[in-house]
């Protein structure tokens, strides 16, 4: 009767210490593999570690569009996670998706959490704003296009490596000695529609779309078929023909082609930093972004890509707090310094910008502020806020498709960016039909 007595009390022991240090579970669902899958887990296990309350679960779905296609399927299923990493341009398909996302602010505000607005960069959350300023999701990984440059490949050419690359108009007669020279790839790019129509077109101050860019209702219409779009467009299809610009894919293809040494130059995002300084056996530059002087005396700011964490809808409020706490930990300044210095992305934070000055990163690796200041150095306008369009996944690929055709010679860029436009519009309307 004692031995009984004596296990029944130990039991309710563990059961009561169980009870203490039970763990709510955070499910985190995202779209990185490798390096970056790796500095994810890291992050959540340095999370997990420093304190008791929740355990954050980090899930791979696949790439940008299938992890976005999961958190979909999932909601509907009533089996979404807590959060639901989502790329930049899901973000207006997030904001019609009534009943499936609690807004980041307003998570914040219900778990009594400390969440000041302001410390986060202006060209960085504006893209994840409600039109009252407030954020709907959370920055995680953003980052801007910028120019890296191999050196070598300057000097084997017979080229200053500290060539002035500021302007498309310097890039084209680099790219005319680099061919007279035998480079076999002068240029390549990465993301070709978010850097040489998305990005090229806030960097110019010109419209993407109506509407400010679609931030002003979903009854925008594609623009991108303007003078100063066309002119950039049929210059790259000049130089595709030449052999000056070699084309490698739509997505990152082109970025073993520079790590390897192939090429010279290439149009990249700035989060192309950690593979090409693991891998690139070679010296190389980051260089701002070129822009046309023919078209403006200065260029505005470029935006982001990237992508941020949505909260989803359906979780009780003590996982609502767990979410909080790690977005908090997430936006801290060593956590968003360690992360920007580690990765390329941009921080997005002042705080953890300025943070990664006083280490004496930017110093120990000139250029890596670049993309800092390419977003910062001035105020975004309604054309170079950013993107927010409907499937505009979508749209990226009849963009891809149009851009290959001149590319190959079958189309110029006229008549390619007007079928791109045209064909967008369609999905336009649908979307918007949809979401009314």
């Amino acid at each position: 009767m004692k031995h009984s007595t004596s296990v029944i009390a130990t039991a309710a022991v563990l059961c009561s210490t169980q009870a203490a240090f039970a763990q709510t579970e955070i499910e985190f669902w995202h779209a990185f593999t490798g390096r970056l899958g790796d500095l994810v887990a890291e992050q959540v296990e340095t999370f997990n570690a420093s304190q008791g309350d929740y355990t954050v679960v980090a899930s791979h779905k696949g790439n940008y569009s299938e992890t976005l296609n999961a958190g979909i399927a999932a909601f509907r299923a009533g089996e979404q996670p807590d959060i639901l990493m989502v790329f930049e341009v899901g973000t207006a398909t997030m904001m019609s998706a009534k009943g499936a996302v609690k807004p980041v602010f307003e998570v914040m505000a219900d778990a009594g959490a400390e969440f000041d607005q302001s410390k986060y960069i202006g060209s960085v959350k504006g893209y994840y704003t409600s039109p009252d300023g407030n954020m709907l999701s959370l920055p995680f990984n953003s980052s801007t296009p910028v120019l890296w440059v191999n050196r070598n490949k300057l000097e084997e050419a017979g080229i200053d490596p500290d060539t002035d690359l500021s302007t498309w108009e310097n890039v084209g007669a680099t790219l005319d000695q680099l061919k007279d020279a035998g480079i076999s790839c002068p240029m390549t790019t990465a993301w070709q529609s978010w850097i040489h129509l998305e990005n090229f077109s806030a960097y110019h101050d010109v419209p993407f779309a109506t509407k400010d860019n679609g931030f002003g209702g979903t009854d925008t219409e594609l623009a991108f078929n303007g003078e100063a779009q066309v002119a950039h467009i049929s210059a790259m299809g000049e130089w595709a023909q030449d052999g000056k610009f070699i084309y490698a894919g739509r997505r990152n293809e082109g970025g073993a082609n520079f790590r390897g040494g192939e090429c010279a130059l290439f149009t990249e995002s700035s989060a192309g930093y950690a593979g090409i300084k693991a891998e690139a056996e070679f010296d190389f530059d980051v260089r701002p972004l070129p822009y046309w002087s023919a078209l403006v005396d200065e260029p505005q700011n470029t935006i982001i890509g990237g992508a941020s964490l949505w909260v989803m809808e359906g979780q009780s409020d003590e996982e609502y707090k767990g979410v909080a706490a790690f977005l908090n930990f997430l936006s801290s300044p060593e956590i968003q310094a360690k992360w920007h210095q580690d990765t390329g992305y941009l921080p997005i934070t002042t705080e953890a910008g300025e943070k990664t000055r006083e280490m004496g990163f930017y110093d120990e690796n000139p250029g890596t502020d670049i993309a800092v200041i390419q977003m910062t150095a001035k105020e975004p306008t309604n054309n170079s806020k950013g993107l927010r369009l409907g499937s505009f996944d979508q749209i990226r690929g009849i963009i891809d498709e149009e851009l290959e055709a001149v590319w190959a010679g079958d189309k110029d860029a006229q008549a390619a960016l007007d079928s791109a436009v045209d064909r967008g519009n369609t999905l336009l309307r649908r979307f918007e039909q949809a979401s009314q």
